[in-house]
């Protein structure tokens, strides 16, 4: 993971220690969440909407993993699939809790009450997840009571430490959290998420609401909390830059299904899909002198229905290297290099191009010659 740090009007990167995976936490395997529809008065089930199609992924300890793609691809119904807000509709998800492995996908009712405790939420929108109602102490303490885990003197010592934990200050105890800044209140809402010592923390889109500088300082104190405490994280975001320098591993999805896998530098320097280039020539260039060095990319097409999907490969529609065989049958996700998996069946031919940075040093050396010329 890498660590953001704001300085007057720029941000600047320093990079982190990070932990090489040794143990595997979570696995997902063949995970699918169909949605019913349901038409006529008396409600009669005419189709289903696949938001997750036959997903399958592994989460390491120590790691930050991202899941990337646009809206309606199927990567936020994934993170609640795992923290059991939703039942999948079939596929395992194995949570190894030391020797013990666990299906959370087949757990029900009271059996899921020690698990909500090692796997947390943090939500997109930090206002409507906290109660108007309820003070600050009231929302951390109601997560410690549930759990059982303080009680009397302990508890508020505990819910001070949290906020400490977050950068508050303890006198906000007894504040709502209409008098939060809205960087405050997703501080709070990570505080309620490692309340438990949790194992994984879900991050759906933790800083989609927040401005840049805001958003430094909320992805740096994610950091400082991975290292303190030993989180893993899913990061859920649409945000490719973001994801870049805080992600070890990113996973691309496309209308319910996973297309590409690989190490965060790997797929960022030579992306091997051709949905994964059109995201990256998307992501801004901040620097004038290279925003002629890379054409934007312009998809073609609507993004399919996930309730009637197109035949064979379902980018095919909107996919600039399509042949007849992507539109007859659907490519697998396969291993092609060390560590990177893509689901294409051209993926070995082509040459796609990669994301543009600033801080990219072979870049500059190739826009400098191409000035030159």
């Amino acid at each position: 993971m890498t660590q953001f740090s704001h300085n007057d009007a720029q941000d600047t990167i320093e990079p982190l220690n990070a932990q090489s995976p040794q143990q595997p936490l979570l696995e997902v395997k063949n995970l699918k969440m169909h949605f019913a529809i349901k038409q006529g008065v008396f409600a009669k089930v005419a189709g289903y909407t696949k938001a997750v199609d036959d997903v399958s992924f592994n989460l390491y300890k120590g790691e930050t993993v991202g899941l990337v793609g646009e809206s309606g691809c199927g990567k936020t119904t994934i993170g609640r699939c795992i923290a059991r807000a939703y039942q999948p509709s079939s596929g395992q998800v194995l949570f190894h809790n030391d020797a013990e492995v666990t299906d959370l996908s087949k757990l029900h009712g009271k059996a899921l009450k020690p698990i909500r405790q090692d796997v947390r939420m943090i939500f997109q929108d930090p206002f409507s997840s906290l109660n108007p109602r309820m003070t600050v102490f009231d929302i951390l303490a109601e997560v410690l009571k549930v759990n059982k885990l303080f009680t009397g003197k302990a508890l508020e010592e505990r819910v001070k430490e949290l906020l400490n934990l977050v950068g508050l200050r303890p006198e906000y105890l007894r504040r709502y959290p209409h008098a939060f800044s809205g960087g405050e209140r997703q501080r709070l809402v990570i505080a309620r998420a490692i309340a438990t010592n949790p194992k994984l923390v879900i991050a759906d889109e933790a800083t989609a609401a927040l401005d840049v500088s805001i958003r430094a300082q909320i992805l740096n104190l994610l950091a400082e909390l991975q290292q303190e405490l030993g989180l893993t994280y899913l990061f859920v975001s649409h945000d490719l830059s973001v994801v870049r320098h805080i992600c070890d591993r990113v996973q691309v999805m496309y209308v319910g299904k996973l297309v590409e896998s690989a190490p965060t530098e790997q797929l960022f320097a030579r992306p091997r899909h051709p949905y994964t280039e059109a995201l990256l020539s998307a992501v801004p260039i901040s620097n004038p002198r290279q925003r002629g060095a890379r054409k934007h990319l312009r998809l073609k097409g609507e993004i399919p229905d996930p309730a009637n999907p197109p035949s064979g490969c379902y980018f095919h529609l909107r996919c600039p290297y399509a042949t007849d065989i992507c539109q007859q049958q659907a490519p697998e996700l396969k291993i092609i290099a060390s560590d990177h998996s893509v689901a294409c069946h051209h993926a070995e031919q082509l040459t796609l191009s990669g994301a543009l940075y600033a801080d990219d040093a072979e870049h500059e050396v190739a826009l400098t010659e191409q000035v030159t010329v």
